[in-house]
């Protein structure tokens, strides 16, 4: 089996949870998944089988969009709705405006420095940070350069027992933390804030309202309708295209260097409707990473 899946990644499961699963359905070993999920998080995980999971790489790398809502007038361990209270500042209707949410959401845009939460999977030292956050451990963790495309509110303000509501949007490029996202905007604020709901509706081309649940996929495959696989040419859809001719596919067939008309430190090298090869720019010629057929 070689292909894409479209998944509804459900709460409750690690991305690593929802590919053994798939292994189980599929009867299929080599799967892996583009861009981690933290259990609470729902919507869009792209899987690969097969050779598709040469190209999960540029599909991780691809831009995401989510959907949810902060929370703010409190602080929790991780970041999110399911960690422990740490600070709170209740909030009333009178201490904040929606413009003032908006111009400081706008501040975000851009690239930004961010440091990721201690309750993540970046390691330091060797061991990811959430298992020093478990044992009540805090290290030094390293800062990382982050793109925001879009950050805006898509819900009014709602008060209530001192705490402040809305929903939010964000368009952001590979390795960004939207919980700390929420966190850096209440700071900014001068309120405690986490992110107490967070969907993924976009990933590597992907949307959420072509995606399948693991109940989907398997009611499918009982049926044995494999329709619902994607070809490998999605996981490339971010990167610049360059059309080969019958001489070029024949050289990077070989691993060999062809010269192409173009800057591109990266290219997808389509012959047809069919994906060859990932080119890396090697001075003024390409050279096949990856050949893919």
């Amino acid at each position: 089996m070689n292909g894409i899946i479209n998944l509804k990644k459900e709460a409750g499961m690690t991305s690593h949870d929802a590919v053994f699963k798939l292994r189980k359905i599929l009867g299929q070993k080599k799967i892996g998944h583009g861009g981690t999920l933290d259990p609470d998080v729902t919507g869009v995980l792209p899987i690969a089988l097969g050779k598709a999971t040469r190209v999960l790489e540029y599909m991780t790398d691809s831009g995401k969009v989510y959907e949810g809502q902060i929370t703010l007038g409190y602080s929790t361990t991780t970041e999110d709705a399911s960690g422990e209270i740490v600070s709170e500042t209740p909030i009333s209707q009178e201490q904040l405006t929606q413009e003032e949410v908006d111009q400081t959401m706008a501040t975000f845009l851009g690239e930004i420095t961010q440091v990721p939460p201690m309750y993540s999977a970046v390691k330091v030292n060797g061991r990811k940070l959430y298992e020093y956050a478990r044992t009540g451990q805090t290290v030094e963790r390293p800062q990382r350069q982050v793109t925001i495309k879009e950050f805006t509110r898509t819900s009014p303000l709602t008060f209530d027992k001192g705490l402040c509501r809305f929903d939010f949007r964000v368009a952001c490029g590979k390795g960004t933390y939207v919980r700390t996202l929420a966190v850096n905007l209440g700071e900014k604020l001068g309120l405690a804030s986490h992110m107490s709901v967070l969907k993924r509706t976009a990933s590597a081309g992907l949307v959420l309202e072509d995606a399948l649940t693991l109940e989907d996929i398997a009611n499918r495959v009982v049926k044995e309708d494999f329709s619902f696989f994607l070809p490998l040419e999605y996981g490339v859809l971010d990167l610049p295209r360059v059309d080969l001719n019958q001489e070029q596919k024949t050289e990077i067939s070989f691993g060999r260097f062809i010269k192409l008309d173009s800057q591109e430190p990266l290219l997808a090298a389509f012959y047809g409707d069919a994906v060859q090869a990932i080119l890396e720019r090697r001075g003024h010629l390409y050279k096949p990473r990856k050949v893919l057929v």
